[in-house]
This record gives structure tokens, sequence and C-alpha cells, in this order.
């Protein structure tokens, strides 16, 4: 038995860190939604008691350091599968580029194996599950458009925002969320996105109040230590998109625009100086 899962990647609409916890963790508060690039997990059931997994890029790990591994081993143990699986994941999202291409690939491969080991798991006990993983996993297990808070375990349905096209430019470097989140220094002076407005946005479908609301804390650490992050913001502003953030702890940068004339001459323009320019829809809504 085989079974093929679409991971797509999100962006984050807003993201705010209100202040680190007790755990270690930060207090997060994100709205989210997912974007139609994905990674595409395709799982075969193995008799023998083994996970085996490999990636159309080289550099991704296959081993225990792989998200999609970890899910696997997780629900084996949890629910004492005698069954093994093979696990191969078509890279298209980047990696370490504040997109959750590992947390999405994570979710598949749960919601996957759901299937495949006949697990019987709702969508919340799956969400659960995922947020031992990872604080983006829970996310990308329901996907759509959410809030997200604690440390973005805590997941709530929002509906999806008017239909936009997403330029994203991501320079050939990655970024450690740890160390991002290590350097970040939260102070009367920070900047805080605003969480209900942007929600208010989307629930009223609202795009220029969308595109004003935009908002990401950690750009005043990524943006400082890498001026290559810096300079893609500026160049997209520049070429004239509605609204531009960093998506996670970066690097990527993405535009958003609903008129079409626009994303030519954004795409146009990135590429002139960055390799790895993306075109997609924002998707939105729940596929479940």
């Amino acid at each position: 038995m085989k079974l093929s899962i679409k991971a797509p990647a999100k962006i984050n609409l807003t993201l705010d860190v209100l202040y680190k916890r007790e755990d270690g963790f930060h207090e997060v508060e994100m709205v989210m939604t997912t974007i139609d690039l994905a990674d595409r997990i395709e799982l075969a059931l193995l008799e023998s008691n083994t996970i085996k997994i490999d990636c159309s890029a080289s550099f991704v790990p296959t081993d225990e350091r792989n998200l999609a591994y970890q899910a696997a081993k997780l629900l084996k143990e949890r629910f004492q599968v005698d069954k093994g699986v093979s696990i191969y994941i078509q890279k298209e999202i980047p990696v370490a580029a504040g997109l959750a291409g590992g947390s999405s690939d994570a979710a598949a491969t749960i919601k996957g194996l759901n299937q495949l080991w006949d697990l019987g798991l709702t969508m919340d006990e799956m969400a659960s599950i995922g947020a031992e993983l990872g604080s983006d996993v829970p996310f990308c297990v329901y996907g759509g458009t959410a809030l997200a808070t604690g440390r973005g375990e805590k997941i709530e349905k929002l509906p999806p925002p008017p239909p936009f096209w997403v330029i994203l430019a991501k320079p050939p470097i990655g970024v450690s969320t740890g160390n991002v989140y290590g350097k970040l220094q939260i102070t009367k002076e920070t900047k805080h996105p605003n969480t209900q407005n942007m929600i208010e946005a989307i629930t009223t479908r609202d795009f220029a109040a969308i595109t004003q609301e935009l908002g990401n804390v950690l750009e005043s650490v990524t943006l400082k230590e890498y001026p290559q992050v810096l300079h893609i913001k500026e160049q997209i502003k520049r070429f004239g998109a509605d609204g531009v953030l960093m998506s996670g702890s970066g690097p990527t940068v993405y535009a958003i625009t609903q008129k079409e004339s626009r994303v030519h001459r954004l795409y146009n323009g990135l590429k002139g100086f960055c390799k790895d320019v993306y075109v997609v829809r924002c998707l939105g809504e729940r596929k479940t």
C-alpha cells in the first residue's frame, strides 16, 4: 500500500513574541496561512519493522535528525506498530527558510501514517502528537489559516483571507530559528504587530488592511544579523509590492499582491539578484 501526501509551506502574516517562559520557550502570537508551495511525501508500507527515509535534496538528513523520521518513530513507539514504512520526500520548499518545510513534512507523515497504519487518530490527536516534535507541526497538521499561541502549538482556526499572490525570495543562506530567538530582546521599544487587527482584516476580507498589519518581531534580529535579508526586503518594496514581510525567523522574504500585473514585475525584479524566487497563491483554507 502506498500514499502520496502534499506538505504545503506556510507564511507568517504576523509573528509576535510576548515574553520568554520559564520552560525556555517563548510565548508567541502568530497568524499563519498555507501557500501553494509544497513538498510531496510518499509513504509505502514495509513488512519489515523499519523506517526508511530518502529525499530528493541530498543535503536533507535521512536519519533521526529528520522530522518526518521522528514523526514515524514516535507513532511506531506510541502505538506499538510492528510494520515499517518507507518515506520519500520530494523537496520543493527551501530548507531553513522560515516556511516550516520540515514541520510540514512531519505533519504530512503523521497524517499519512494514520491512514497507512490504520491508527484512527482525530485531527486534534494528530496535532497534539505533532506538538511533541516541533512548535509549527500542529499548525501544519491542520493547515489553512490560524492563530497560533503558547509556543505555537495552540491553534485557533481563522477564516481564509481573500485570494492573493505570494512572491517569495530566499537568499542563499540558512537561518537558525534557535539563534534568532536567542538574540531577541523584548523591550519597551519593541514594535509588536497588532494580532487582533490582523484577525479582523482577515475576517472582513480586507486585503488593504492585511497589507498594513503585516508584522514580525524577529525581523529586529534577522535583518540586523543578515544584511542580505534587509536588502531583499528593501528591493521588494521598491518593486511595488502591496505588502512585504519576512516569514518566521527568515531568511525568506515575501511580497503579497492581488494584481497579476505586479506579480511579473516583482518576480522579474527579484530574479535579477536572488536565485530562489517563487510565485504561488495563498491557499488559506483547510483541506480537511
